[in-house]
């Protein structure tokens, strides 16, 4: 059937028709769409099992011996945390808040006795490195570390290939020029940082995350929370919206009408006035800025609610700062990941178990 030229509504009918085909909805902040299962994507359903995810982790550590006589390394002699205390407690961790869902296992432990070198092939010493921690110079610019030279030298992709492996975890200090997590393979997408060039020979897609042995299990969290806002915005394929939360002038300044669930579990009240969820890794229910996790305004949140997940009860409460840890970042970002569904079913085309995608990249829209 063609349009009738002499018909301008009909003509104006179809042309919005053709915006909002059915089951497309409405642009929300950032455009995204209530994502509609495509040709091989199981239906909405109650039944589909969950899956548990066990990823083997290549474990890498950069710790340079700064002095050859006496053989102490740099997270000796700076005082930084054992790499050892900090896997063990960060694995338990992520075992515990998904309930099993998640579990992580050290396949090979690596141990580097150099700096990386950078992007341009520099490499500190440990004088010059010292004097930049001193900041009696300044840090080496390009700053960001060679990821190629890293995954030729191990001999990443073929262990990724050959499943060996599933991710990477490299232990590293300030100025080391590490994303907190950069995906690689064919098919990578963003994960906190642009996807990995040079990778699209991998056949599996998988996660490098760059943990800084100078902090603690909190940052480690709050580095896997990001991966996990990243994950999950693309299985939900919302990425923008993401992005528009942690905006501090945002257009516009609150969330539209139209919000699918991951949308909804992101919501906190500055965005969403009376109809907060449980935030991001940023922003809890009631935060004005960034990092606000001690804020003691109460608003309401149904942050509990999401423990019914998918069968929610409108268990709307007034909450405060008391919920997530008062202002202790680990406290709160163990909150938030404690939050994400990982019960059977599937909805919206997504799998009720958000956990499968965090933890698999490969798992993301199937």
């Amino acid at each position: 059937m063609t349009n009738n030229p002499g018909n301008p509504f009909a003509a104006l009918l179809n042309a919005l028709k053709s915006i909002f085909k059915p089951g497309k909805q409405p642009p929300t902040p950032g455009g995204a769409e209530i994502p509609q299962p495509g040709p091989g994507l199981p239906a909405d359903n109650t039944s589909e099992p969950v899956r548990i995810i066990t990823s083997r982790v290549m474990l890498v550590i950069y710790d340079p011996i700064m002095d050859p006589i006496t053989g102490i390394k740099l997270s000796q002699k700076m005082g930084w945390n054992r790499v050892e205390a900090l896997v063990n407690e960060f694995i338990a961790d992520i075992l515990a808040l998904s309930t099993g869902m998640a579990r992580y296992q050290v396949v090979q432990r690596v141990e580097l006795n150099e700096f990386p070198a950078l992007t341009d092939g520099y490499r500190y010493n440990p004088s010059a490195y010292t004097a930049v921690e001193n900041r009696t110079a300044a840090p080496h610019k390009p700053d960001m570390v060679n990821y190629q030279a890293i995954l030729t030298s191990l001999n990443i992709l073929p262990r990724i290939a050959t499943r060996e492996i599933d991710e990477v975890w490299i232990f590293n200090f300030p100025y080391a020029g590490f994303y907190e997590s950069i995906m690689g393979g064919e098919g990578a997408f963003w994960c906190n940082a642009n996807p990995l060039t040079g990778t699209a020979g991998s056949s599996r897609k998988f996660i490098i995350m760059g943990f800084n042995y100078e902090r603690g299990v909190g940052e480690m969290l709050e580095a896997f929370g990001h991966r996990a806002e990243s994950l999950v915005a693309k299985a939900f394929n919302c990425q923008e919206f993401v992005d528009w939360t942690y905006q501090p002038n945002r257009t516009p300044a609150t969330v539209g009408a139209t919000l699918n669930l991951f949308q909804k579990f992101l919501c906190f009240d500055q965005i969403a006035p009376g109809k907060s969820g449980v935030g991001n890794i940023h922003y809890a229910p009631n935060s004005l800025h960034g990092y606000e996790w001690n804020n003691p305004r109460r608003v309401m949140s149904n942050c509990h609610d999401w423990y019914n997940f998918p069968h929610f009860q409108n268990d709307i409460r007034e909450v405060g700062p008391e919920e997530w840890g008062g202002g202790d970042m680990r406290s709160h970002h163990e909150w938030w990941l404690k939050h994400l569904p990982r019960v059977a079913g599937r909805t919206e085309g997504v799998a009720n178990n958000w956990w499968q995608y965090i933890m698999d990249p490969n798992l993301v829209n199937l």
